[in-house]
């Protein structure tokens, strides 16, 4: 896989070629998110050009002053030298505003410009297919969220600050020592040499050191997301110890990086000392020479003195700005490397509308399989009348979930085609599709708000009472009335203030109340008890009798309501019948059906 790709944007070292890709696609997600507010982004570098220039004018102006404003005052005319003040003064007072102006356009544009980002990277990464999520965990999702972000907002927020005020400053400073004293701007440019030498070892060193900062830092989010995520599973196997000992470990590892590049800073910030002092002595040596053979005035000698200081000042700000552009680049070549990727059931181009799907469905010629080359369904062909309640058994691993994945269309086939009505499901419209196939996961997940929002997930149009009536039929609203608040009560993070039965529950009622023509249960009622199985079998029977539907059941008591019932073993269909003719038979079924009775008694 390419480094755009979820393996490799978590890594620390790249080829000179996968670099140069990653930094093209870094800068082309920059150009695109600058290219909606190039305007103001014109309007604040103009405007922080006219202040440094306000600002640089203060040394020139001190230099007038003494060396004309003095003599003159000597002789009773205090007029250059009060206009000397007074432009000091107004130059001081323009620099401060048109900075402060900069600073609350650059803060709007940079406000802005994350906004659009962390809309795209949610918008995205809920547009990417179930392969992507499946292979890239949560973790690493939200530190594109967190982490990631808050290091190009830091470098939006003050960075960039840094660098174009920092810049324009040496520039400008440079400028107006070579018009005031050319050999003082010599001795400043002789002190570029090893100014640009020790910048260029810095750049090298720290290139690598920041990046394997992010990598740590990332790494140590993902662990802990994945820890509290599965708190149960930690606490049930008392995994405390081992956890502590891997996070340990990815904190030590995050602070001897750290610990590295704080050692870089300990080398470049006294070197950037060291020039910046021994530069202002070799203009203060050179200048007395030239002052005591009247080759140099004095003013125009301390203002050398305060030019050559003052270049030097940015370097110190401009090198933390380095520290946050490496981070920030890495973080924005991880959520260019997100942004890159291709959902692997894309929309189809010139899509079919299909207003009122019947149900058929066909599985024709269908071959399946993963990333991983291995062959999940060989040469599948199935065909489900409109109508007919099919259900799907065998254990575990003989392609019963794909099967229902490819139907819902998280996945395409790799070979053949699935088909709603005799319309292929990759030219049909994605809001057509959703509406006419929907499938209820063992895992029932329920969003933050209340059960009247999380139902109303199916039809967000619905009215209080078809939410009631579908959560009537699924048998869940006598458990709904007994809650504090009824169905307005807050079912709280992953819901949870219901039980797992009463979460799939409502589930249910979410998938009635959307009436799809195709309905996929895939080991929906594994988390009942038998009550509530019984309750909602009964309500099956009356919602299904409608609609196609597809059951993907261990417990076989089930399978019963089903028209059809399919055994699958490897990926294919073994056997295919009623349930009474399976049972009666001699077949996988009959045995599958024999075992489970035995568990009962």
């Amino acid at each position: 896989m390419s480094v755009t790709g979820v393996e490799g944007e978590d890594r620390s070292t790249f080829t000179a070629a996968e670099s140069k890709q990653i930094r093209t696609r870094s800068l082309r997600l920059l150009g695109s998110l600058l290219s909606p507010v190039r305007w103001p982004v014109i309007a604040a570098m103009l405007i922080v050009v006219a202040s440094t220039a306000a600002q640089v004018a203060g040394p020139a102006l001190i230099a007038y002053g003494i060396d004309l404003g003095l003599p003159a005052l000597m002789e009773q005319d205090w007029v250059p030298l009060a206009a000397t003040g007074v432009l000091y003064l107004g130059t001081g007072v323009l620099g401060a505003l048109l900075i402060a102006w900069y600073t609350i356009m650059s803060a709007r544009i940079s406000q802005a410009v994350l906004i659009d980002l962390r809309k795209r990277v949610f918008l995205h990464t809920q547009r990417l297919s179930l392969e992507f999520h499946e292979s890239y965990t949560s973790g690493r999702i939200i530190s594109r969220q967190t982490s990631d972000l808050d290091a190009i907002r830091e470098l939006l927020d003050s960075g960039i600050n840094q660098l174009v005020q920092g810049l324009l400053y040496m520039v400008f400073t440079g400028i107006a020592l070579f018009a005031l004293d050319g050999t003082s701007g010599l001795v400043l440019l002789g002190a570029l040499v090893p100014l640009l030498a020790l910048t260029r070892w810095f750049q090298l060193r720290s290139q690598t050191l920041f990046r394997q900062s992010r990598v740590a830092s990332a790494s140590l989010i993902v662990r802990f997301v994945e820890t509290m995520t599965g708190i149960r599973a930690v606490k049930a196997f008392r995994a405390e110890k081992r956890n502590e000992a891997v996070f340990g470990e990815l904190v030590e590892d995050y602070r001897k990086v750290n610990g590295r590049v704080i050692q870089l800073f300990g080398i470049f910030d006294p070197g950037l000392v060291l020039i910046g002092n021994v530069a202002v002595a070799v203009v203060l040596l050179v200048g007395g020479f030239r002052v005591v053979d009247g080759q140099l005035a004095i003013g125009a000698l301390l203002a050398a003195l305060l030019y050559t200081r003052r270049f030097f000042d940015p370097m110190e700000e401009m090198a933390m700005f380095y520290n946050s552009y490496q981070a920030a680049q890495a973080a924005l070549e991880k959520i260019s490397g997100v942004l890159e990727e291709h959902p692997g059931v894309p929309d189809p181009a010139t899509p079919v509308d299909l207003w009122a799907a019947k149900g058929a469905v066909s599985f024709e010629g269908v071959q399946f399989e993963y990333q991983s080359d291995r062959v999940i369904l060989p040469r599948f062909d199935l065909a489900i009348p409109a109508g007919e309640t099919i259900a799907l058994v065998g254990s575990t691993g003989a392609g019963k979930s794909t099967l229902a994945k490819l139907m819902a269309r998280f996945y395409d086939p790799t070979e053949g085609r699935v088909a709603l009505d005799s319309v292929d499901l990759r030219d049909l419209h994605p809001k057509d599709l959703r509406r006419a196939i929907v499938m209820v996961t063992q895992e029932a997940y329920l969003f933050s708000g209340s059960v009247a929002d999380n139902i109303s997930i199916g039809k967000p149009d619905a009215t209080p009472a078809e939410i009631v009536a579908a959560a009537r039929a699924v048998g869940a609203h006598e458990f709904i009335e007994g809650l504090p608040n009824g169905y307005d009560t807050d079912v709280n993070k992953r819901g949870g203030r219901v039980s797992a039965g009463q979460r799939q529950l409502i589930s249910f009622a979410r998938a009635f109340l959307a009436d799809p023509a195709v309905l996929i249960l895939d080991e929906a009622t594994s988390s009942l008890d038998i009550p509530s199985e019984r309750l909602v079998q009964q309500a099956l029977q009356t919602l299904l009798s409608d609609r196609t539907a597809v059951i993907i059941a261990h417990r076989l008591s089930t399978v019963a309501i089903a028209d059809r019932v399919l055994v699958m073993e490897h990926g294919r269909i073994v056997e295919d019948g009623t349930p009474a003719d399976l049972i009666s038979g001699t077949g996988r079924f009959a045995q599958l059906h024999a075992a489970w009775r035995e568990s009962l008694v």
